[in-house]
């Protein structure tokens, strides 16, 4: 604007006529009103300051910094022992399911709605019949939770030697060497914090239910066997009882038995602590975690098993809420343990099924119970009652290696809760007596 101002004046001076005059009162006029109003318009266009800019950099800098040092100085859990990658044994493009984190499961944060009018202070009664409360509709869930509190990792002492669990290492590297003598190491064997859970469609928190905590055998991991080869998941559905799952890892495709934080006194109360926040996350209501706190257990054990078991029973710190034991050729030791629970706990159930590799230990175990004058029975047949004390025998033809879904019976697991939820005493509810979707599967 500024440019034009000498062009004006060079014609003013050329047209010296009083119209010249008159028309050049017009563009004067005009440049001293654009003029202030280009001033203007030229400071709010302007670049920030850069000398604001570097302040306000600067104080990034300083708060990333500090956040970083905070960081740094941490001593989580988290920090000291990241969630371990399983690429080797669960190949990402083939695995069916997905590790799932507290935060899946949280509510999601609801778009804020315009404020409503105010309500009344008072109640419109209505003519017309309510609606009955009916349960979302949902499918079984299944999925992998990993939980602070689950066998590993550890880094205590083995409790049968006093020494700690971690006996041996290599350079960076820390490892046990089992009873045989085989070394396994921490970062392959014992890293696993992973919780296989699952939740059957049927399940409703608002009736009474069961917890079952399935402690796997040796050389197993939750995915290839837990689920997909001894079926646990799907007999817990198809008994149609009203139960959910809770398998922790243990040793990792290995043959050792170890318990990890089971060993520890209050172990088992604190795995059973964290696990009623994350079923009540998982099944929707966050206001249920009361619930599965106060819910009754069934610990199952199986082969290997037995350990974990045993001494969740002796220093678990719950062993009140354990309404009822089932070992599945499992008892290779601690017997003292076992008939201690059974002894002071006559309001639950004890079924041990065993093959001939454990049946002298099995014998040796119903002896003791004798001498302390508790009746057992070797017949399964008939619903199990608070104090009953069952051993079973199975013939030569059923192996081991399938006995989670081959004992006394095909599906062992779910037998026991059919026969459990006959018995109203034990408090635990079949809410599908009738489950057309168990044949399909």
């Amino acid at each position: 604007m500024f440019g034009a101002v000498p062009r004006l004046r060079a014609d003013t001076r050329a047209d010296r006529t009083p119209s010249g005059r008159h028309g050049r009162a017009l563009p004067l006029g005009l440049i001293s009103a654009l003029v202030p109003l280009s001033l203007t318009l030229a400071q709010c266009g302007r670049a920030p300051d850069p000398a604001t800019l570097a302040a306000n950099s600067q104080a990034n800098v300083q708060v990333v910094a500090k956040t970083n040092a905070r960081v740094a100085s941490g001593d989580t859990f988290e920090d000291r022992f990241p969630a371990p990658q399983f690429r080797e044994r669960f190949p990402s493009a083939s695995e069916s399911f997905l590790q799932r984190q507290m935060s899946d499961f949280s509510p999601k944060r609801a778009v804020q709605q315009p404020p409503q009018p105010e309500q009344a202070p008072y109640k419109v009664a209505s003519l017309e019949p309510q609606v009955p409360y009916r349960r979302p509709p949902r499918e079984d869930l299944t999925t992998l939770v990993s939980m602070k509190s689950s066998a590993f990792p550890y880094f205590g002492n083995n409790p049968a030697s006093e020494a700690p669990f971690l006996n041996i290492s290599k350079g960076d590297r820390r490892g046990h060497r089992s009873y045989s003598g085989r070394v396994y190491w921490q970062d392959e064997t014992y890293s696993d914090s992973r919780v296989l859970v699952h939740v059957p469609e049927h399940f409703d928190v608002r009736k009474p239910g069961v917890i079952v905590v399935f402690f796997h055998g040796n050389g197993a991991t939750l995915e290839r066997d837990v689920r997909d080869r001894q079926l646990v998941p799907r007999q817990i559905t198809d008994s149609g009882a009203n139960a959910v799952l809770l398998a922790p890892q243990m040793a990792v495709d290995a043959a050792d038995s170890s318990a990890g934080k089971f060993w520890q006194p209050g172990g088992f109360k604190r795995f059973m602590a964290e696990s009623a926040d994350h079923l009540a996350r998982i099944t929707g209501d966050p206001n249920s975690a009361r619930a599965f706190a106060n819910m009754p257990i069934v610990i199952v054990g199986y082969s290997g098993g037995f350990l974990p078991t045993a001494w969740s029973l002796e220093v678990g710190g719950i062993s009140d809420r354990v309404r009822g034991v089932v070992l599945l050729d499992a008892v290779y030791g601690e017997m003292d343990k076992f008939a201690s629970w059974i002894e002071s706990h006559r309001s639950g159930f004890f079924v041990s099924s065993y093959t001939r590799y454990t049946a002298r230990r099995d014998r040796e175990l119903m002896g003791m119970l004798r001498e302390k004058g508790i009746g057992v029975s070797e017949d399964i047949d008939g619903p199990l009652r608070p104090g009953s004390v069952v051993f079973v025998e199975t013939g030569d033809g059923i192996t081991h290696r399938d006995y989670v879904t081959r004992a006394w019976t095909r599906d062992p697991l779910k037998d026991v809760l059919v026969k459990m939820s006959a018995t109203p005493s034990l408090a635990l509810t079949r809410v599908a007596a009738t489950n057309p979707s168990a044949s399909s599967r």
